[in-house]
């Protein structure tokens, strides 16, 4: 497993906090194997936004970036309520950035590069740090 798999400890303020920054690659392709776009503009334009209906609720804002030495990417950043396992109706809410990253060379990969964490008050300051680990991102 690689060292970006694992979750990571840091201390603030005494308490521990959690954030984990895992890499994918994901075939570009549908469940009924229809093939993808692999475009970041098209990519942001299929993921949807969260809007909160009142203060606390979960939310989604979808973009585009720019990595240096990359390029273009999609990326979602929000707070928002992911499944605990693939099946199970529970959730946690969390602090989540992904960026889809096109794999040079091919339409039919993308690298997802998620960012989360479950300590909400800190949601702005992870985004940061998130886009931050996502910008070293490159190709080799």
């Amino acid at each position: 497993m690689a060292a970006a798999d694992h979750p990571q400890q840091q201390r603030i303020g005494g308490d521990r906090r959690s954030r984990t920054v895992p890499l994918s690659v994901l075939g570009a392709r549908n469940k009924q194997g229809v093939a993808l776009s692999t475009d970041p503009r098209a990519i942001a334009e299929s993921l949807g936004t969260i809007t909160p209906r009142r203060e606390g609720d979960a939310w989604r804002k979808v973009t585009t970036v720019d990595i240096p030495e990359v390029g273009t990417a999609a990326r979602t950043y929000g707070v928002e309520d992911v499944p605990v396992a693939r099946g199970d109706s529970r959730t946690l809410r969390m602090v989540l950035t992904q960026t889809y990253v096109p794999v040079p060379g091919t339409t039919a990969q993308v690298v997802l590069i998620s960012g989360a964490s479950p300590v909400l008050d800190l949601a702005e300051a992870f985004h940061d740090i998130f886009d931050a680990v996502t910008s070293t991102f490159r190709f080799v």
